[in-house]
């Protein structure tokens, strides 16, 4: 895109980062302090574009990332009820600091969502065939994913920004009330469709890599490949907890239960793939870096 290569050994690397709170926010400090890379966090507001020129002076940074954004507390339902505080933070926060780093000449790494498909005629369920970066969003059933789905229409407009589609995104820290298994062995009864997903612990280093070589646009920032519910709980079961049960209930049963439909989908992840050849499956990603690190040995 015409920027310098950041990276370069006369320029060292060092990262602003938004969504210190957050959970991608949080481990991505950790990964750059692992990594030996020099970063800060942001603590201007979104919002507030002074403050953010404040930041990007004091720290002088060669990429920005943004991990901040209201997904809502406990889950995206939060948004339907609050819905000025959500565009504050996920429209117009982002579009301020996507603006701000264009007029600095600096890439902006945007973790954003993937929940803003469904699968549909042209995208069947169990079809193997992915939505793919350029295609539309067709999935506005809750608020939190039209807001995302309007800022990343009017983001393609800025050169200078990475769009991560990130979906139902799991680590190894099992105890972690955000990481979907987490979620999923705590419910009184899922689901089991099959969907994209993202392990953090594969793809964090990924986009540090990405800011690296100053990779710009929409990518779809998930494994490979679908994994159901079901599958899931299964290697649960089989890694962590021998005696762990679930129940299943429909689409029907769940919509009595939630506020705002849930997007279901399959991300084509060949452009990743294609940049990062060693990127593996969602099912290999699962055993490999969260479940064989978490086994629990027999009659422990």
């Amino acid at each position: 895109m015409g920027l310098p290569a950041n990276g370069s050994s006369e320029k060292p690397l060092r990262f602003l980062i938004y969504g210190r709170s957050g959970w991608i926010g949080g481990l991505l400090g950790k990964l750059c302090e692992s990594k030996g890379i020099d970063f800060e966090y942001g603590s201007g507001r979104l919002e507030n574009r002074l403050s953010l020129e404040s930041d990007i002076a004091a720290v002088k940074p060669t990429h920005v990332f943004n991990a901040a954004g209201v997904t809502g507390r406990p889950n995206v339902d939060w948004c339907e009820s609050h819905k000025v505080e959500t565009i504050r933070t996920n429209v117009v926060g982002t579009l301020t600091l996507a603006d701000v780093c264009r007029d600095k000449g600096l890439i902006l790494i945007n973790y954003a969502t993937g929940c803003i498909f469904e699968y549909d005629a042209a995208h069947p369920i169990e079809s193997g065939i992915g939505f793919k970066e350029e295609d539309y969003p067709n999935f506005t059933g809750s608020f939190y994913s039209k807001t995302k789905a309007m800022v990343e229409e009017l983001l393609k407009n800025y050169e200078n920004v990475c769009t991560l589609r990130v979906r139902m995104p799991i680590s190894s820290d099992l105890a972690n009330p955000r990481n979907f298994i987490t979620k999923i062995t705590r419910y009184e009864k899922v689901v089991n469709i099959p969907n994209s997903m993202t392990i953090l612990d594969e793809l964090l280093p990924i986009s540090i890599e990405m800011a690296k070589r100053n990779l710009t646009g929409i990518w779809n920032f998930t494994n490979p490949g679908v994994v159901s519910h079901n599958e899931i709980l299964e290697m649960y079961r089989d890694y962590i907890d021998s005696n762990f049960t679930w129940v299943n209930f429909n689409l029907e049963d769940q919509a009595k239960v939630i506020v705002a439909p849930r997007s279901n989908n399959e991300l084509d992840a060949n452009k990743l793939k294609k940049e990062f050849p060693e990127l593996l499956s969602i099912k290999e990603s699962l055993i490999k870096y969260v479940f064989e690190p978490n086994k629990k040995t027999v009659g422990a």
